[in-house]
Parts: structure tokens; C-alpha cells; sequence
């Protein structure tokens, strides 16, 4: 059984991202989400907000277990038995990064394989940041997150405002 770990911070989770899922959902008997819980990293969503998030916007994928994470990809991978982690690309800046991080990371655990997918064209250009700055200025980030996303960048921009 092919157990695939998808790690991000997904704050919040992106069109982009979900077509990572959804593609490589496909070839892997399960797909397991994993949220870093970086409590270095100034979030907008707590760990828990994109969790939920992301059971919610992932429920079409019946083989998608969406997790938390704290500390080492490669101790998590080995804590729920994942011989293989998925990342996905959208520049070659991106690939960078990540090459850096599979060699890092293989380095800690031989076991344990990186695969990237490029995320399609109509997806290059979204990242969570650009999101977080969109919505919280009062654009509109219809195309680039899901609409439960959208509310829940809403509701979080608006109970700042509030503030």
C-alpha cells in the first residue's frame, strides 16, 4: 500500500494546492495532507482553522487523510509509515527550494523518496501570501481559493476589522 505525504503550511490552502491533491491522489493508495504546525511562523489560521479547512475542501477525496505535523518531515513520514513525500512546483525559483529540501531530507531518511508535480498554467501564479494580501486589501479571490476558503478569509479579515 503506496502512503504519500503532502506537507505544507497551506495558509490558507489554494486552488494550486487542491490540484496538487487531486492529481496526485490518484496514483497513491492515500494521500495524508500534513499541516506544519510552525509556531515561529506568524499565521493567519491557527493549525486547527486549517485543518478543518482542509477536511472540508477535500471531502470529494475519499483517500485523503488531512494531519498535523510538528517538528521533521522525515519523523512524521515515519510515524505514519510514508515512504514517499509529494511537492508541488509552480517556478523554477520553487524548484530550488525544494530540490535543497528532498537532499535534506533523503540525507535524514534513505527511505523516504520526494516526487514534484508542477501545478497546472492556470495555477502558477498563486501562492498563499499573495492570497493572505488579496483578500485582506478586499480583492477578490474567487478563482484562486475554494469558496469555503474565501468565506473563511472573509470572515477572519472582517473580525479584524472589527478589532
Amino acid at each position: 500500500m503506496l502512503r504519500a505525504v503532502y506537507p505544507g503550511s497551506f495558509d490558507p490552502v489554494t486552488n494550486g494546492h487542491i490540484d496538487i491533491m487531486e492529481r496526485s491522489s490518484k496514483f497513491v493508495n492515500t494521500l495524508i495532507v500534513a499541516v506544519l504546525d510552525n509556531p515561529e511562523k506568524k499565521s493567519l489560521f491557527t493549525v486547527e482553522e486549517r485543518v478543518a479547512q482542509l477536511k472540508e475542501v477535500t471531502k470529494h477525496l475519499p483517500n485523503v487523510e488531512v494531519r498535523s505535523f510538528y517538528g521533521l518531515l522525515v519523523d512524521f513520514c515515519r510515524q505514519v509509515d510514508a515512504k514517499l513525500v509529494i511537492r508541488g512546483l509552480r517556478a523554477v525559483t520553487d524548484f530550488e527550494y525544494e530540490f535543497k529540501m528532498a537532499l535534506g531530507n533523503r540525507k535524514l531518511n534513505e527511505d523516504v523518496e520526494t516526487i514534484f508535480i508542477s501545478t497546472s498554467t492556470k495555477y502558477m501564479f498563486i501562492s498563499s501570501s499573495t492570497i493572505k494580501e488579496i483578500a485582506m486589501f478586499g480583492g477578490s479571490v474567487e478563482d484562486m481559493v475554494p469558496q469555503y476558503i474565501k468565506n473563511c478569509l472573509d470572515e477572519k479579515f472582517k473580525s479584524r476589522e472589527e478589532k
